[in-house]
């Protein structure tokens, strides 16, 4: 599986292929059994995530992704940590993006909306300006009306030049909108090419997007 310069690129597969196992091995959360992961040139198999975020990739999870009794301005601050300074440009940045993040800086992240709560996920990972994004379900548990925003919220993050990397149980959506697309069956890479071509091939579409 590859991502290059940014690239837009998304995992579909049903539930237990492996595909949040697959972002998770990339960002040093899982046992490493075999393999290699590399990242601009540098073999980065079995870093910690801390090493990994120095390297220039964020990953945004699919649960549990926000500190909920911490308010969104200290949320976006733990996204750069790593830094001796909070990074101005960076958090008017993410407030462009997310201009409701903005409004509601000090309130407390477990009482935003579901899909405030993402916004704000996303954010965080943003505050280091990484070069690829990891998305792990992005649109899992949003409101259907919502959706769509998230998506095009993506997109302008791609726009942007920062690469993508996202897992999503959306599978027609996400394949409409990447520029290329895994479909992912028993741990394995059943199908590989650009996103309209398998949305648009009758077997993907039989077998892994309900016809």
């Amino acid at each position: 599986m590859a991502v290059d310069d940014g690239e837009y690129v998304t995992v579909v597969g049903p539930n237990g292929a492996g595909k949040s196992t697959v972002m998770k091995s990339v960002f040093g959360l899982t046992t490493h059994m075999g393999g290699t992961v590399t990242f601009d040139g540098d073999d980065i198999t079995g870093l910690a995530p801390e090493a990994i975020i120095r390297r220039g990739i964020g990953y945004v999870p699919q649960t549990d992704n926000t500190f909920a009794s911490l308010s969104v301005i200290e949320n976006l601050e733990m996204g750069a940590y790593i830094l001796e300074e909070m990074p101005q440009e960076a958090l008017e940045a993410v407030f462009e993006r997310f201009p409701i993040l903005r409004e509601r800086r000090e309130q407390k992240a477990g009482t935003l909306s579901g899909g405030q709560q993402q916004m704000l996920a996303m954010g965080r990972a943003l505050m280091l300006d990484p070069d690829l994004l990891l998305l792990d379900e992005p649109s899992a548990g949003l409101a259907p009306d919502l959706v769509d925003d998230m998506f095009d919220r993506i997109d302008a993050i791609n726009d942007d030049g920062t690469a993508v990397l996202m897992v999503e149980q959306n599978a027609k959506e996400a394949l409409r909108r990447c520029d290329r697309g895994y479909v992912l069956a028993n741990g394995r890479n059943r199908y590989v090419d650009d996103g309209e071509t398998l949305l648009n091939d009758p077997q993907v579409r039989r077998d892994f997007l309900g016809g």
